[in-house]
Order: structure tokens, then sequence, then C-alpha cells
């Protein structure tokens, strides 16, 4: 299955760090089409041990994203499928169609102990293939049906799809959504995230969660010294108008390949300001354009990282936003797959 191709974060198709084939095709970059490629999944739920993560489980049903943004850290991980993290990854797209199922297998295994799970933490789960393939919809039905805690990660407005099954975990403690915020400027945002929902789409989203009493948490991210950091007071402002109930914020992380894409971007849409903005972010990760340590990856460090943060801080406290990492999900609840019907009835 593909689609029609424009509107592209990256043009470049830069081989990934582990890649030992090279891709030569007549087609033109402009005109490629958005492949999709089935992949069963062997398991869903990924672990991690970061201790500057909010989170230690989460699941992510595509490879892959379609949205484009030039910034986005999950990119490196199309090197492993010797891919590039350049166009492949918004191009050729992974889709873990077995997810529920494998989903319903884990949770019913004897020794599965119930934690939140986060979904959508390396790329979005409601992605433009989303709408047809309905992979996050099915898991969400599982979770749903179990009682289990979840958080949500979206930059879509498309997760208003599934409010009948979100909003009713909510109201029992047991689901948020984050919406993550990079730009209410569309110009900058067709540039930074070319296929994902416009600004004021994302605060229409906030807004009809926060309406269904769902608790919503807007991620300011990634925060870049002077392509988007003026607009960050008004972004406050506004999501927290629109419902919101708290907040965090990302400083620009440049991993592996993301480092050379978003210097190429840069140097293409804003090359009077491309030597100010690295020098910038150098400055905040210790004179390397990225500094991978725990607790630094995320805020940098020094001057510049200091008054980012110290400006967040005001702004949220003027508006009243609580931290991110503010929610607390039931999972006192939980129940494995197959308890309901007839078979509840043996839970008395």
């Amino acid at each position: 299955m593909a689609t029609s191709a424009s509107n592209r974060g990256t043009l470049s198709r830069h081989p990934g760090r582990f890649q030992v084939t090279t891709v030569v095709s007549d087609e033109a970059d402009t005109a490629r089409l958005t492949r999709y490629h089935r992949e069963q999944a062997r398991s869903i739920i990924t672990h991690n041990q970061s201790p500057d993560l909010h989170f230690d489980s989460s699941i992510n049903r595509y490879r892959g994203c379609e949205h484009g943004c030039i910034y986005c850290f999950a990119r490196p991980n199309h090197a492993y499928v010797d891919l590039s993290p350049g166009q492949d990854f918004e191009a050729e797209i992974f889709c873990k169609d077995n997810a529920a199922e494998v989903l319903r297998d884990t949770l019913r295994k004897p020794g599965y102990r119930c934690r939140p799970l986060v979904i959508g933490t390396a790329t979005d789960p409601y992605q433009p293939v989303e709408r047809e393939r309905l992979i996050t919809r099915e898991i969400l039905q599982v979770l749903a049906e179990c009682r289990h805690p979840f958080s949500l990660i979206t930059k879509s407005a498309l997760v208003l799809r599934d409010l009948d099954l979100i909003a009713p975990m909510a109201v029992e403690g047991r689901a948020s959504v984050a919406v993550s915020v990079t730009t209410l400027d569309n110009r900058l945002k067709n540039q930074l995230e070319p296929r994902a929902s416009g600004g004021r789409e994302r605060l229409k989203t906030v807004r009809e969660l926060a309406r269904a009493g769902v608790p919503v948490t807007v991620l300011v991210a990634p925060l870049i010294p002077f392509i988007n950091d003026q607009e960050l007071e008004d972004i406050v402002e506004q999501v927290a108008a629109a419902g919101a109930r708290s907040a965090g914020y990302v400083a620009l992380r440049l991993p592996h390949e993301v480092g050379p894409l978003w210097e190429e971007w840069l140097q293409r849409h804003y090359p009077e300001r491309a030597e100010r903005v690295m020098s910038a972010l150098k400055e905040m990760h210790g004179g390397a354009s990225y500094d991978s340590r725990w607790h630094h990856r995320q805020r940098g460090q020094g001057p510049m990282a200091e008054l980012l943060a110290r400006r967040f801080q005001v702004a949220c406290q003027r508006h009243g936003l609580a931290p991110r990492e503010s929610f607390t999900l039931d999972s006192s609840a939980f129940r494995p797959p197959g308890l309901a019907g007839q078979m509840h009835l043996w839970e008395a």
C-alpha cells in the first residue's frame, strides 16, 4: 500500500550508521510515495530503566512516522532495518498489525504485573495511516476491557476519534493524554512537522479532551533556541486556557543521524540563523551538538538551558499548570483478558 508524497520533512536519504547497502532509484525524492509494510510483532511492550524518564513500560505499534518531524529522536531507529533515518523514516512505515493480539497474550501471562503503559514514546500512535489501520484503537480496546491504565503521547487531532474509549478510562483515573505543541505558527509547523496537525488543531484537541474529563499534559517539545523559544510563554498561556492541567518541555535532541539531518534542514530554511542556533545548542551540551547523558539530554546545562528552564517554570506558575509528572494512574482494577462477559460472573 502506498500514498502520494508531498511536504517531506527532509529530502535527504543519508545512509544509517549500520547501513551496508545503498538504494539507487530513478524516482525523484519529491515524488516519492509512502509505503506501508506489515510487521509481525513478537512482543509489544518495551521496558526501560532510564532514570530521567517518568515511565518504564511503553508500546509503539509503528516503526517510522509519516508526520516527518525533522527533529524526531526516533529517526535513528530506522538504521536497525538498513534504511535511512532521513526520508526512509517518513516514507517506509512498518505497521504491527497483530499488536492487539500480542498485547492480549502478554496481559494473560500469570506473571504479568500491571503498571501504566505509555503509548507513543517513539512514533506517533495517530500518524496518518492509523485512520485506516486502526492499530492504536485496537490496543485501546484491549486496555479498556482489562481496565489497564495508559497514557497517550500524540500531536494529532485524530486522538479525538477514540474519545469513546479514552474518556471513560480517564474518569476512572486510568487514562491521560499528552499533546505535543511545538509551535502555533503554521509556517514553522509546516517546515518542522510537515504532515502533523496544525497548532490551532492541537489547541482544539486539548480543549475537547479536557471537556471530556481527560487529564491533559502539553509537551512544548522540542524547544529550540532562536527557532521556537520565543513562543514559549504564548504556548503555555494558550494551552492552559484550553484546559491543560500540566506541562513539560524537552530541549532539542540531536542523537546519531538526527544531527546532520537537522543541520541540513537549518541551512535550507534558516541559513541566516544557523550558526547562532548551533552555537546555542552546543553551549547547552558542553561544546557538542548533543550530550546523551541521563538528566542532561532533555534539558541541557549552562546559561541558555537555565534561562529556558526558568522561563518555562515562571510561565507554568503564572497560568496554573502543574509539572508534567503530576498524574498518578490507578492500576488496582486490572483484570486479565478473558474475564469479560459470562466469565465476569465468577469474579464475585
